[in-house]
């Protein structure tokens, strides 16, 4: 996003802060609604574009959605929508990535109030490493013939009671309504969200083998150093890196594997 959707992204972000920092507010339904008016804007492009004209005033536009939405959802969800609906969105469709980001969040803050945003990051990057490396499983949970029921009905099956609830609710989201990205790019969304409850950085580190707890402790500490901010760390094992340590931060990658190493000096011998 750029111009005034980052603008209204943020001002969006802090009113739901705002919401969910008190605790009588229900954030898991909070998700859920948010979830449900998302599918709704992505499903109804002419209704997206008329809730987003530049040329409308706010409060018509917010009296539009109250009209639409009084009933079916919670009010803080409607004041929340409402405060999106009068901002201003350099393109329709970023409000309704902007409603997609909240819901998710929503649900973290749930996972967060109970002790569990750990395992959900833990659950979320575990699951993307299955899907990766099971293209049979990553083929049933893309095809686009393939219901959105289906889909959920076999994320059951493969989640219900094994992962935390939270996880189970993020990932059948992402999973039945993709809204064109990737899997992949998705389930990293959802890691960074996660990390950003807690304002971490998220490294995936990729060794041959297991590191010991204080290895991760050290790694952590030096890599927050480094960037200036807490870090969590996504712990890959993959034995054909043979040897040492690689470090993924957002794009930049911190390669030392015995591998690398070895396909650099080839490399050079070739040149």
């Amino acid at each position: 996003m750029n111009g005034a959707s980052r603008e209204a992204l943020a001002s969006a972000r802090e009113r739901l802060d705002a919401l969910t920092d008190n605790t009588s507010v229900d954030a898991t339904k909070l998700a859920g609604e948010l979830a449900a008016v998302t599918a709704l804007l992505d499903r109804e492009v002419s209704l997206r574009r008329v809730i987003t004209d530049p040329a409308q005033s706010g409060e018509a536009k917010a009296e539009l959605v109250g009209r639409l939405l009084s009933g079916q959802v919670g009010g803080e969800t409607l004041d929340l929508v409402s405060g999106m609906v009068r901002s201003r969105w350099s393109q329709s469709r970023d409000l309704v990535d902007a409603l997609e980001e909240l819901a998710a969040t929503a649900d973290l803050t749930s996972a967060q109030r109970s002790g569990a945003l750990d395992n959900v990051e833990d659950e979320v990057f575990r699951f993307g490493r299955i899907v990766a490396s099971n293209a049979g499983l990553r083929s049933a949970l893309t095809d686009r013939a393939a219901t959105a029921a289906a889909k959920s009905t076999l994320l059951g099956t493969l989640l219900g009671g094994k992962a935390n609830a939270v996880t189970e609710r993020l990932v059948i989201r992402l999973v039945t309504h993709p809204r064109g990205r990737s899997l992949e790019a998705g389930l990293e969304s959802l890691s960074k969200l996660a990390a950003e409850r807690r304002d971490r950085m998220v490294a995936t580190v990729t060794t041959a083998v297991p590191l010991s707890d204080a290895q991760k402790q050290r790694l952590g500490a030096v890599l927050a150093k480094l960037y200036g901010r807490p870090m969590h760390l996504n712990l890959d094992v993959d034995p054909s890196v043979l040897g040492g340590i690689s470090v993924r931060v957002g794009d930049e990658v911190i390669d030392g594997t015995i591998a690398e190493r070895l396909s650099e000096a080839s490399r050079r011998m070739a040149g």
